[in-house]
């Protein structure tokens, strides 16, 4: 999380010491900036903002540790930008793309899944105030808020890639919100990237396949975004087995 910690004096603090914070605050302008967007039709841009924002989120927490200036209000602070970038954004971005035609379900829809993001974050603040080592655990407690976020985006990237104006129904873009948000409050055990080592004698081929990664997002953006959430839903499904089997073992 990110945060001034304070130096030498609780009066004045260094610009590095501010640069986490700067960032979440930048995220929370990409955040707000793709409803705007989504408001005016352009859903390609709102789109990109929040996956901006998503890449923020990821980087001002790590800065904020290597930086040191982790406090308690930089920690609060980023949970609400995760709220408004992951919680309310994409949400009215779809609504505003493909659930205008049935404004009633379609709102509802939105409201269900931003409860659920708002307590999939409540519950993770708590659960990680609660331990000793932060970060150690290799599983989170259901799919993470910028996870969710970028999986009830899916059906964009379909149409992005696809066609131009939404083919798919209401009810599906509308059915596929809730479950995703749904898995947020879930008790499904999930994989923590952050907490995944990468052994020594692997690291060139994790390289070449980050390198090809990283190309297919800048060339085939859509594509690659959607058959990243995809492979996220496998992971997902893989863990959730191999946690069974785990706990059939232990018993």
């Amino acid at each position: 999380m990110s945060g001034p910690s304070g130096s030498s004096s609780p009066s004045e603090l260094s610009i590095n010491q501010l640069l986490p914070n700067m960032l979440t605050i930048t995220a929370v302008c990409a955040g707000v900036s793709a409803i705007r967007f989504g408001v005016d039709g352009n859903y390609v841009l709102a789109v990109q903002l929040i996956l901006a924002a998503a890449v923020l989120d990821g980087l001002d927490g790590r800065l904020a540790r290597a930086l040191d200036s982790q406090s308690v209000v930089g920690a609060e602070l980023d949970s609400l930008a995760d709220f408004v970038n992951f919680g309310v954004a994409p949400p009215l971005v779809l609504y505003y793309w493909g659930l205008r035609e049935m404004p009633h379900v379609g709102w509802l829809a939105v409201l269900v899944f931003a409860i659920c993001c708002l307590v999939r974050l409540a519950r993770f603040n708590v659960a990680n105030a609660s331990e000793t080592t932060p970060g150690a655990n290799r599983f989170f407690t259901g799919v993470p808020a910028p996870a969710g976020a970028l999986l009830v985006m899916l059906p964009l990237y379909v149409s992005f890639a696809v066609a131009e104006e939404p083919f798919l129904s209401g009810w599906v873009i509308c059915a596929h919100m809730v479950i995703v948000g749904a898995l947020m409050i879930s008790r499904i055990p999930t994989w923590s990237f952050k907490a995944q080592k990468i052994p020594r004698e692997r690291v060139r081929y994790f390289f070449v396949v980050f390198a090809v990664l990283g190309a297919g997002l800048l060339i085939f953006t859509w594509v690659s975004l959607a058959l990243l959430c995809l492979a996220y839903v496998a992971v997902v499904i893989i863990a959730l087995i191999h946690e069974k089997r785990r706990r059939k073992e232990e018993v």
